[in-house]
């Protein structure tokens, strides 16, 4: 009863993690088929458009993505015999859901870390959107790279957010009990083809250095660029001679389109790009460092309409000023994070040991607990073995706010 309502509750203070793919395995810790700590997780391959009577065989070419098992959430505590006269429901109360509640939020702070692997971005740093054009401006991205407009779309925005765009649309274009529910709760609902979340552990980007007062060109020789997987290292001139590029910062370069991943033609909007490692420039230049999405110009994985040119302008997300801290909402389609979690094993020797995992909700909890006869007392652990992966990094837009 005590594992099976501890389940409950992390289902319930979960947000984030309950909008996205949830992958759950019990084939990884048993004994003679364990898998080890990594769940490939396979991606449909993709085509380029052929045309005529006579046959054009194509590569097929499948990707997969590591979703890998790191984290292992725990929350430990412990109660004496006397509180064992407890019924369940002031059990959870007292124990079980403070302790659940803080896995959730770590749970789901993991996941909104997964913004660093998004290059699509509308916003301004620094600056909290007041109206719905920037959230319209979003969807519109995820359409351009032909995420699927069902509704299983999703934005997550943090405190400060929820409370701005509520007072700027209330009354617009919603049903009287939708208002009424704006008032009572504060919570935007269905709104612009998507369900609006607020969650406190939305993450924060802090904007680099590399062009604070500085103007950013791609290398005055022919372009560097490597493309090795789902990544790409690019070489740029940073005049900022201790400039800094963090991870998660988000570029374009001139003449660079982005291309819709369906028909191969331009969206119009020149690609953003978003840096997957931090790196300090040497002199004046970064050399090597990698980015997504990898620069592909031709394919079923083309990504852009052209190479960078030489010395083509490079515009940060973010401007010349000083270095900003800005929440990184996301607009985004379940299919763009998944999270993965295991069964973990159960000891022997304790007073109890139980795990309850659901396939449905792709959740796995354990519940272990042992007694203390130097102090009358039942020391006990909740434990949740878990990893997160971007699947579609195309289907997810961040928010600058």
């Amino acid at each position: 009863m005590i594992t099976r309502e501890a389940l409950r509750v992390l289902v319930n203070n979960l947000v984030f993690t309950n909008l996205v793919e949830r992958q759950y395995d019990d084939q990884f810790g048993k004994a003679g088929a364990k898998i080890g700590n990594v769940l490939n997780i396979r991606k449909p391959p993709r085509f380029v458009r052929t045309d005529g009577q006579g046959l054009q065989l194509q590569d097929v070419t499948e990707t997969s993505v590591p979703l890998v098992l790191t984290t292992q959430g725990q929350r430990a505590f412990t109660f004496s015999s006397q509180d064992l006269a407890l019924n369940i429901d002031d059990f959870s109360k007292r124990f079980v859901k403070p302790a659940v509640a803080s896995l959730a939020n770590q749970v789901d702070y993991d996941g909104l870390q997964q913004y660093v692997n998004i290059a699509s971005s509308v916003g301004t740093p620094g600056t909290t959107p007041n109206a719905l054009l920037t959230y319209l401006q979003a969807q519109r991205l995820l359409n351009d790279n032909a995420a699927p407009d069902d509704d299983e779309r999703s934005i997550v925005i943090p405190p400060v957010s929820q409370a701005v765009i509520v007072d700027a649309l209330k009354g617009l274009f919603h049903a009287s009990d939708d208002i009424s529910e704006q008032y009572k709760r504060g919570k935007m609902g269905t709104t612009i083809g998507a369900e609006w979340y607020m969650d406190q552990n939305v993450a924060a980007q802090t904007t680099g250095s590399a062009w604070v007062g500085a103007t950013v060109t791609m290398v005055a020789t022919a372009p560097t660029y490597v493309t090795t997987g789902l990544s790409t290292t690019v070489s740029l001139i940073a005049l900022a001679s201790t400039g800094t590029v963090q991870q998660g910062d988000v570029f374009t370069i001139a003449s660079v389109y982005a291309v819709n991943p369906q028909n191969f033609q331009s969206t119009g909007s020149l690609q953003q790009f978003t840096a997957l490692a931090t790196q300090t420039s040497g002199g004046t230049t970064l050399t090597a460092l990698p980015v997504y999405p990898p620069i592909i110009l031709t394919g079923p994985f083309q990504t852009v309409t052209a190479a960078p040119a030489t010395s083509a302008a490079v515009t940060f997300i973010g401007g010349t000023g000083a270095a900003v801290t800005s929440p990184q909402a996301m607009c985004f389609h379940k299919e763009a994070f998944a999270m993965a979690c295991a069964d973990l094993p159960l000891p022997g020797g304790v007073d109890m040991a139980e795990r309850v995992s659901d396939k449905e909700l792709g959740l796995s909890i354990r519940l272990i607990r042992a007694y203390d006869i130097n102090q009358d007392r039942f020391p006990l652990r909740i434990d949740f073995l878990y990893g997160w992966t971007t699947l579609y990094n195309q289907l997810a837009c961040r928010i600058w706010g």
